[in-house]
């Protein structure tokens, strides 16, 4: 299954800041079988290139691994070489999206504005973050989405909860990028798994954007 067709159905995406090498397995496991098919290991985590690595070889591979706060071409790279198949990143740059395309990778850069957005789009990115979510509401992405085309990805990223998903997905949002509301360093993989349900059934229960 191709990445954008695994977005559209699984709508959630894992960031895993701060999760040490020894714990990612187990964490990583119980997201999955939640329903979680896309992990993000942003690289200002402990040993992240580890984490990444052995998240590809345990989980299936209708599950994507990737890398978060990717900020330069030699750490894409080094991310590659992990195993890890999305470069995210909280900012548009056309060199790191080109580069990334040009190693067979996905592209998900942030982007606050509509013009990050449409120049994100224009190297080739994969779908667009909006970053950080906080300072855009549900009323924002909607103005977005009345310019960008709805076959373009939209995933806003920072501080998603549970109760805020149905009114982003109204809008137009097509996934969230979920961080410290779904998992902070210490906490065991059943905390998460906890956790992960509540985002799973509040995505199902919500509704797309009529488009």
């Amino acid at each position: 299954m191709d990445f954008i067709t695994t977005l559209r159905q699984t709508g959630l995406i894992a960031i895993l800041r701060g999760i040490p090498p020894e714990q990612v397995e187990a964490v990583g496991a119980a997201l999955y079988e939640q329903g979680f098919h896309i992990i993000e290991v942003p690289l200002n985590s402990p040993e992240p290139l580890l984490s990444i690595s052995r998240l590809r070889r345990i989980l299936p591979s209708d599950c994507w691994v990737g890398a978060g706060t990717v900020m330069t071409v030699t750490q894409l790279h080094d991310v590659a070489q992990s195993g890890g198949q999305l470069i995210i990143s909280p900012h548009t740059d056309p060199v790191l999206i080109e580069e990334t395309k040009r190693a067979g990778l996905i592209s998900l850069p942030g982007a606050a504005t509509p013009g990050e957005a449409f120049s994100a789009l224009a190297k080739g990115a994969d779908a667009v973050k909006q970053f950080p979510a906080e300072a855009i509401p549900p009323v924002v992405v909607k103005a977005w989405r009345a310019v960008i085309p709805a076959a373009i990805p939209l995933l806003p990223v920072g501080g998603i909860t549970p109760q805020a998903i149905s009114d982003y997905r109204a809008a137009g949002a097509s996934g969230f990028g979920l961080g410290g509301a779904l998992y902070q360093p210490g906490m065991t993989a059943e905390q998460v798994a906890s956790r992960a349900a509540d985002f799973v059934t509040a995505w199902r229960t919500s509704s797309p954007l009529n488009t």
